[in-house]
Order: structure tokens, then C-alpha cells, then sequence
């Protein structure tokens, strides 16, 4: 393994060469997108350019909308050349675009800004001689690309798996390489895609798209480990960030992913805790997947699980897949929920336990007199044979109500 693992330039002087050549023919504006709808490489203006071409070339790439707006006219599974219209409402004029393929890889998109939809047929052979030279130059540092990407994700992989010497000879490796610094905190986040319905390569594409932009930062250093379901993105920190940053790296995440992907995809993320150094990334990695799973079963994490937020649902959440379901919920707490008013009850036991069993602050959250809280845990008691002055009764029907929030939505073996 080499220096291969830095990142690579997104577009070469060789490809650059190409679209100014066929822009300057054309007298066009041009440019090739990657397959995520960003900006790779782009010719002069023309006079013909729009607010996306703008902005984009301000920003690095278009805008979120218009990323949506063109890959939903499904450009990356075109088999041939064709026009997309423009939208007045995003600034964007008609293009012509092109898909770059070879040997069965979609390698990017050539786009030609034609604001009346139409181009004549030497301008057409121009482009598609100019699109085989570019699939067949952007073919190669591809080839480049995934050899530097495989062993990134190579690194990652061994950096946090369960073979002890393995993860000794890839942090011995890592900073030979200078890929990893002397950060004393680590951070493993887990992406995970809910169905392949995508195209593989895209879904890899996208995956990628969506964390690069944390790889490097002023606060962090880090490497990514791409699959076709999975990403792990393993960051090395001087200081270990606080709840809200890594609330807002997971929602950009999201957001990202969702531009790229259709909601097949179902993405979710887990953040596993700060470890004290890069010995202990395969821990906060094992935390990743666990705080993934619980941002799949518990809506209310809105898709994005933090391991150090997770509480007692975070041990739960170990348990085996099959074992986690109803069979767990104490008998008790299934003949509360059955009974009339169980739905009201229910929710008056789960706020005792919450506030710990203080009558004041029970009342209170639920806006009722005391009175009234005192009749609904009698009738609490009686239905579940269980005295709510004994810890060990509280316990069991607390440990049941976890239980029951992480049960599929709508499923009837749910509590």
C-alpha cells in the first residue's frame, strides 16, 4: 500500500483538455458531472449560461434541487444521448446530456447547455466522438480510483474488526503512511442503505458522495470504507465532538444521500461513543451498528442513532435480531395493555417511571390532580399483580416498556 490512499484530484488536465477542445468546436458551454450530478469538469461560458452553471461553479456543485431535478429524469441508466428540459423555477436551461459509459461502467455525465433543444447533426458526431475519448480517459483514473478507494476501505476495515493483530499491523501501517495522525479521539459512524434496489455502483457512488466531505476538516481527519450496502467513516479528532456536531454531520449525511438515492434506499445512520484513541475504533465501531439499528426501529431518532444518547436502549439493542421481539414483554405488562383504558395507563406508568416514581412531577407532565394519578396507579397495581413500591416490579415493567418502543411500528406483537 502506498500514497495511492490520498485523495485524487476530481478532474485531470487530460479530461479538462477534452471538453474545452469540444466546447471551443461547438461553441457550446460544457461539462462533465460525475454520476451524482457534480461538477467534474466545465468548459468557458458561452453566453448561454444559466443560474445553475453559476452556482455551481461559485459552490463546486449545483444545488441539491437541481441534483434531484436531473437525476430523476433517470440520466444515469440512459443507454444513449438525449435532451433533458429546463426548469424556470431551479435556472436551468435545456441540456443535452450524454452518459459516459465503458466496459458496463457509468463513469459520468456529458452535458451540453442547448437552450432550444436542438443541435445539428455535426455537432451530435462531434459530441459523441468527443464522449468516447472522454469514457475512454475517465475509464482509466478510474481504474486509478477504485485501486486507491479498495485500499482505503482495506485500512478501515482492519482498523476496526474483531482480529487483534490485524488492527496492530493496520495502525502500524496507517501511520507509516501518514494517513493517521496523532489525534487522541476517535469517531466511527455507520451508514446503512435499507434495500439494494439501486444500482450497485450508484449506491456505492453515493455512499462515497455523501461522507467525503467529512474526511477532511478543520476539526477532524478521516478514511472511509465504502460497500455496496455499508460506509464507515472512521475520523480521528483532537477533542471529541460534542452531541450537536454530530447531530448536524448525521442530518448532512442524510440529506445528501437522499439527493442522490430514491427513498428505497431508507438510509441510516449510527455514531458510536468517543473513544480515547485509535486503539479502541473497533469499540466505537461495534457502538456504530448497534446506535444504526436503533435509528431503523425507533422513528423518534429521525434515522440517525448516537450510541452515547441510547441509554439502556443501548443494551437491548445487543440483543440477537430474532430474540428481540414480544416474548420479551413481561406478562404483567401485556395484560395492562389489553385492558380498558391500557393505552391511557400505560402512559401514566411509563411517565411515573421516567420521573422516577415522583408523584409532583407525574401529576404535573400529564396535567391531572394527584388524585386522579393515585386511582390510575392503584388500577395499575391491580391489573398487574406488581407493587410499584418494589424496585424490582419497576424495573420489570420499565425494562418492558423499552422493550416495547423498540418493536416494529404497527406490528401486533408490539406493546
Amino acid at each position: 500500500m502506498t500514497a495511492r490512499l490520498q485523495r485524487a484530484r476530481p478532474g485531470s488536465p487530460e479530461l479538462q483538455a477534452l471538453v474545452d477542445e469540444l466546447a471551443e468546436r461547438l461553441g457550446r458551454s460544457v461539462a462533465v458531472d460525475d454520476p451524482l450530478v457534480r461538477m467534474v469538469c466545465t468548459s468557458r461560458h458561452f453566453g448561454d449560461e444559466d443560474p445553475v452553471r453559476i452556482g455551481t461553479l461559485l459552490q463546486g456543485r449545483a444545488d441539491n434541487a437541481a441534483i434531484r431535478y436531473v437525476l430523476a429524469q433517470g440520466v444515469t441508466q440512459w443507454s444513449r444521448a438525449g435532451f433533458i428540459d429546463g426548469r424556470d423555477d431551479l435556472g436551468l436551461l435545456p441540456r443535452y446530456v450524454v452518459p459516459l459509459r465503458e466496459r458496463g461502467h457509468l463513469l459520468g455525465l456529458l452535458m451540453v447547455v442547448a437552450p432550444g433543444k436542438a443541435l445539428e447533426e455535426r455537432e451530435t458526431r462531434a459530441i459523441a466522438r468527443a464522449a468516447d475519448a472522454m469514457a475512454a480517459q475517465m475509464y482509466g483514473e478510474h481504474i486509478a480510483a477504485d485501486t486507491r478507494k479498495a485500499d482505503e476501505r482495506d485500512l478501515v476495515l482492519e482498523l476496526v474488526g474483531a482480529d487483534v493483530a490485524a488492527r496492530t499491523a493496520a495502525r502500524r501501517r496507517g501511520r507509516e503512511l501518514g494517513l493517521l495522525g496523532a489525534a487522541e479521539h476517535v469517531l466511527v459512524t455507520v451508514v446503512q442503505l435499507g434495500c439494494a434496489t439501486e444500482l450497485v455502483r450508484h449506491s456505492e457512488a453515493a455512499l462515497w458522495g455523501a461522507l467525503e466531505g467529512f474526511r477532511q476538516t478543520r476539526s477532524a481527519q478521516g478514511l472511509m470504507a465504502i460497500g455496496r450496502e455499508r460506509a464507515t467513516l472512521l475520523q480521528l479528532r483532537v477533542r471529541p465532538p460534542g452531541a450537536d456536531e454530530v447531530a448536524s454531520q448525521s442530518a448532512r449525511i442524510l440529506d445528501e444521500l437522499r439527493t442522490f438515492l430514491g427513498p428505497s434506499a431508507d438510509p441510516v445512520i449510527g455514531v458510536g461513543g468517543r473513544q480515547a484513541g485509535l486503539d479502541h475504533a473497533w469499540t466505537s465501531y461495534e457502538q456504530a451498528l448497534v446506535a444504526a439499528r436503533a435509528a431503523r426501529r425507533l422513528p423518534s431518532l429521525k434515522r440517525a442513532g448516537d450510541w452515547e444518547a441510547l441509554g439502556e436502549l443501548a443494551v437491548l439493542l445487543q440483543l440477537p435480531e430474532h430474540a428481540l421481539n414480544a416474548s420479551l414483554v413481561p406478562e404483567p405488562l401485556r395484560t395492562l395493555t389489553e385492558a380498558h383504558g391500557g393505552d391511557r395507563l400505560r402512559d401514566t406508568l411509563r411517565c411515573f417511571l421516567e420521573h422516577a416514581g415522583s408523584i409532583p412531577k407525574t401529576a404535573d407532565t400529564l396535567g391531572i390532580h394527584r388524585t386522579s394519578l393515585y386511582y390510575r396507579l392503584r388500577q395499575i397495581q391491580e391489573i398487574t399483580g406488581l407493587d410499584l413500591d418494589d424496585g424490582a416490579h419497576r424495573l420489570t415493567l420499565h425494562l418492558g416498556l423499552r422493550v416495547g418502543e423498540l418493536l416494529a411500528p404497527g406490528d401486533d406483537r408490539a406493546v
